[in-house]
């Protein structure tokens, strides 16, 4: 295995920590601390618990990892949508 290569897992995240970290239980069952991407935090991409992520974490260092992407709930894209707040454009006086 290459020194840059990484190894990426499925889980679900059991708890959120101070300082923007995770506890993420994989699906094999081992537990990990995870923090968030870069470009999640760019996007403004919300993890909260029972989240389904991606993790990619180091073959030398198997407790730490980094969320790299969140999958999407089935149950939250078959509802309807609530309605947006403030009007856009529309300035109140």
């Amino acid at each position: 295995m290459a020194k840059e290569e990484l190894m990426e897992f499925e889980g679900s995240v059991s708890e959120v920590l101070p300082d923007a970290r995770f506890r993420v239980k994989l699906d094999n069952g081992h537990e990990m601390i995870a923090y968030t991407a870069g470009k999640m935090k760019k996007n403004r991409i919300k993890t909260i618990e029972g989240d389904r992520v991606t993790v990619e974490m180091s073959p030398y260092d198997l407790d730490k990892g980094r969320i790299i992407f969140r999958h999407k709930d089935e149950r939250a894209a078959s509802g309807p949508r609530p309605p947006q707040r403030g009007g856009g454009n529309m300035r109140r006086r």
